[in-house]
């Protein structure tokens, strides 16, 4: 087997009776890790709300980069966010071990073949066909260059929203959340905080000001939540692989920046968010009911075996997270 089970226990590596700062964040490390990936995203957006960029009450222009300010304006806030604020818990709770733990699901990328197939091809090929329905009738095929960009774009991505969002929401706060409330419990916190952490944005262009309707951060926010529960089925699925949930995120985020327009251009984005929120919504309900609500969680990892009974056949050494069949 390529990628042996580990301890999936994430707290304890620290003594929980310290004091002070430590101490609270060791006891409390979910609760830590939400104020501060709130807080220091928000606070860091706040200079580009007021921007021209946002409400226009402060004469601060920001740079751009690829043709958008977003890249100097709400990409330091994502970094200091969920990324920063999973590093900074994870070393006062758990230490060097919770670290290690932390930075080798960045590495888990040897899954079945079929997982980066969904996250690449089955996910994006969704994302297109949602916008079908709304799209009365005026539809067409990409252009060159939007299928040129589609492999740059999609590198873009997973340096930028991906590393800067999934060390955070993925590797850090689910696998607690599932230890502590299971999978069902984990998706339902999980995916209310991870659309939370989007609100301020729609007071910016990212989000459409000042012309989105009051209703597209509610259709966002379902989308979000229901996505989620998507995106912790993959992640248990593969064994917690860091790699396959970024690109499964930043596949669908790149699918609608780069085919989006060139295929739907009179659909607005609101309308678009619909599309995806259906799509979304019947995807989680049927992950849910087909694995009971546990979403692929295979429940706290059982006492290692002892060598006597460890699998030494060269087909148990190799065999790949996520090759084996079902839906649990």
């Amino acid at each position: 087997m390529t990628i042996t089970a580990e301890d999936r226990h994430t707290t304890g590596t620290v003594p929980a009776d310290r004091t002070g700062v430590r101490g609270l964040v060791a006891r409390h490390p979910l609760l830590a890790f939400a104020a501060l990936a709130l807080g220091l995203s928000w606070a860091a957006w706040v200079p580009y709300i007021l921007s021209p960029h946002g409400l226009g009450v402060w004469d601060l222009h920001f740079p751009e980069l690829l043709g958008t300010a977003q890249f100097t304006g709400v990409l330091p806030g994502a970094l200091l966010g969920p990324l920063g604020s999973a590093f900074l818990v994870t070393a006062l709770a758990d230490g060097r071990p919770g670290l290690r733990r932390w930075v080798g699901r960045l590495w888990r990328w040897r899954v079945a073949w079929y997982w980066y197939a969904l996250a690449l091809v089955g996910v994006p090929a969704l994302i297109v066909v949602s916008g079908l329905p709304f799209a009365g009738g005026q539809v067409q095929a990409p252009s060159l260059l939007a299928l040129v960009a589609l492999v740059p774009g999609l590198v873009v991505q997973l340096f930028t929203t991906g590393l800067s969002e999934e060390p955070g929401w993925r590797d850090f706060a689910l696998p607690r959340l599932q230890e502590r409330f299971g999978p069902l419990g984990a998706a339902a916190v999980l995916g209310p905080l991870w659309a939370l952490w989007h609100m301020p944005l729609y007071l910016s262009d990212w989000g459409g000001w000042p012309d989105a309707h009051w209703t597209e951060p509610l259709v966002f926010a379902l989308f979000t939540i229901t996505f989620n529960v998507v995106m912790t089925w993959v992640f248990n699925r593969t064994g917690e692989s860091l790699p396959v949930a970024l690109l499964l995120h930043v596949g669908v985020n790149n699918t609608i920046s780069t085919l989006w327009a060139d295929m739907y251009p009179g659909m607005t984005a609101g309308t678009m968010m619909v599309g995806l929120a259906i799509v979304s919504t019947v995807a989680a309900a049927v992950l849910l009911v087909a694995t009971r609500g546990r979403l692929g969680h295979r429940g706290p990892t059982p006492t290692p075996p002892t060598p006597a009974t460890t699998a030494t056949t060269p087909a148990a050494r190799t065999r790949l997270v996520g090759s084996d069949d079902g839906t649990r």
